[in-house]
């Protein structure tokens, strides 16, 4: 049999294997979730976990939209990035204590808000990208020791916040964002100067006109003969006078 058979068979649920059903309280909340544009579905086929999330951002907040959560005893994985949240819708998910991971980023929760996650023990990561919590907010998750990944970027935090945290929770890692090195300034280029126009050189064919020559008198034709001045004409001489018989 292909190794590759082996290792597909080991990933299918056991034969037999129920999978796991959710009570009835648990099936309510999951259509009331779903009737208002929510998701809310299971981790794996054989994973009865539940991951709820409101994709599109475009979700209207509200506390009934919220209140089915805290029946939802299998929710490990909520997504609430970009929605309007605030401090006090933040108490409404108090008892969802099976968490692990949790979505807050681009929300608007505050430094109090973040006191209604200490019952949220088993949180492994928590993003608070883009919000308005500061040092004191992050004394409110000193008791969440197995969170591993924390993301702050665009918070009020300071470094004395973080390494206080740091300090109640050994290795959790915690990332701001901007602790990596900034790209290098792109060097701005000078303009270069104008080099001087060069005149058009005028081509070579291109013969400058020659100056006009002063008109010449035209020449009388050859065969034109001036006309000779006439002769004087002899004027008839008297007759002699006849003799006398």
């Amino acid at each position: 049999m292909p190794q590759y058979s082996v290792f597909l068979t080991s990933l299918a649920p056991a034969q037999g294997a129920e999978k796991p059903k959710h009570t009835p309280a648990e099936a309510n909340a999951i259509a009331k979730i779903r009737q208002q544009g929510g998701l809310a579905l299971e981790l794996a086929q054989n994973d009865a976990r539940l991951e709820v999330s409101f994709p599109g951002g475009d979700v209207k907040l509200s506390n009934d939209l919220l209140m089915p959560l805290k029946d939802l005893k299998t929710l490990v994985h909520l997504n609430l990035r970009g929605l309007d949240v605030t401090d006090e819708h933040l108490a409404l998910l108090k008892d969802c204590t099976a968490l692990t991971r949790l979505h807050l980023e681009k929300t608007k929760i505050t430094d109090k808000g973040l006191e209604n996650l200490r019952g949220m023990v088993n949180l492994e990561y928590l993003n608070l990208y883009g919000t308005g919590i500061g040092d004191a907010g992050l004394a409110h998750l000193e008791g969440l020791k197995k969170l591993k990944n924390l993301y702050l970027w665009q918070t009020k935090v300071t470094d004395a916040g973080v390494a206080k945290l740091k300090k109640a929770i050994p290795g959790v890692d915690i990332n701001r964002g901007f602790d990596l090195p900034p790209p290098p300034p792109k060097e701005e280029k000078k303009p270069e100067p104008k080099k001087d126009e060069k005149k058009p050189e005028p081509k070579k064919d291109d013969k400058k006109p020659d100056a006009k020559k002063p008109d010449k008198k035209p020449e009388p034709k050859k065969d034109e003969k001036k006309p000779e001045p006439k002769k004087e004409e002899k004027k008839p001489e008297a007759k002699k006078e006849e003799k006398k018989s």
